[in-house]
């Protein structure tokens, strides 16, 4: 790792408790692997790795003032859950706190909780990084994901989704419209890859 990524490394263990840090280093590093499986720059997938939820300890009513104050827009669903701000403030915190310019990466910070229609690679990379990290044990299908991650990255985002919103619903929690439309989005090019298939 570079001598800058390593010194990131430090100033984000400040600001996270144990188990977000070693969350966030499970990122990196499966961000890492997903990167040279797939041929995306391997230094934007560790760095975006490290800073995804480099704003997820900030309490959640500060949150919502600081994304109030920085005009960050702030969703009627994010109002009610304000844990899902993490993404949208952890790419200003990238840009203002670790002088990160690079638009590719702080997207993938972003968008990496809710996901959106048609991500990049990088986009792709984080987000399911962020859900089969080692570290994770809770996430349904896990061993059918992690294996589905190295081998077709958009069928395994769409099981990701599905197996997302299947939960959330399961628990009667709050659905972000962001999560919905990227689902849609995903299901939709599943579709249409079928068809193709079918008259082939």
């Amino acid at each position: 790792m570079t001598e800058t990524i390593l010194k990131m490394q430090k100033k984000v263990k400040r600001y996270l408790d144990k188990d977000r840090y070693d969350h966030t280093i499970g990122v990196m590093h499966t961000a890492g692997c997903l990167a040279m499986r797939y041929g995306a720059d391997l230094e934007k997938a560790l760095i975006a790795g490290l800073l995804h939820d480099c704003a997820k300890c900030v309490p959640s009513a500060e949150k919502i003032k600081l994304c109030e104050r920085n005009h960050i827009e702030i969703s009627e669903a994010e109002y009610q859950n304000p844990g899902l701000l993490h993404a949208k403030l952890g790419a200003f915190f990238a840009r203002k706190k670790y002088e990160i310019e690079n638009e590719e990466i702080l997207r993938s910070i972003e968008s990496h909780t809710t996901g959106r229609p048609n991500m990049s690679l990088l986009d792709k990379i984080i987000y399911i990084a962020d859900y089969i990290e080692p570290g994770r044990d809770v996430a349904p299908n896990l061993p059918e994901v992690r294996a589905l991650a190295f081998v077709d990255l958009d069928a395994c985002l769409y099981r990701i989704l599905e197996d997302t919103l299947a939960y959330l619903e399961k628990k009667g929690a709050t659905v972000d419209p962001a999560t919905e439309e990227t689902f849609l989005y995903y299901k939709n090019l599943k579709n249409s890859d079928s068809e193709k298939e079918d008259k082939n």
